[in-house]
């Protein structure tokens, strides 16, 4: 898997924002199947920055009903990389 499967976008809500601020963590969508180390590796290779640690949590998919139909949205995987003192990532927010 390469860095471009495994990251697939910066998450931009209030929390990931003022994380980004305080403490120089930043929030990112990744690929279910990845693990740390992959996500460590391809964030260092993406953004030529050093991670300190990076934490994942698995988002369950929600219940959703249209009409008669009922479904569920997909399961994805939130990634949060703290960076070591120095290195910062320029995302545009």
């Amino acid at each position: 898997m390469n860095r471009y499967d495994v990251i697939k976008k910066p998450l931009r809500t209030e929390k990931s924002v003022a994380d980004g601020e305080s403490t120089n963590a930043y929030h990112f969508e990744v690929d279910l199947r990845s693990n740390k180390i992959q996500i460590k590796e391809a964030i260092e290779n993406f953004f030529d920055v050093k991670v300190k640690d990076v934490r994942t949590l698995i988002r369950k998919g929600k219940r959703k009903r249209v009409r008669l139909k009922s479904g569920k949205t997909k399961d994805w995987k939130k990634a949060i990389i703290t960076l070591k003192e120095g290195s910062t990532i320029d995302l545009g927010y």
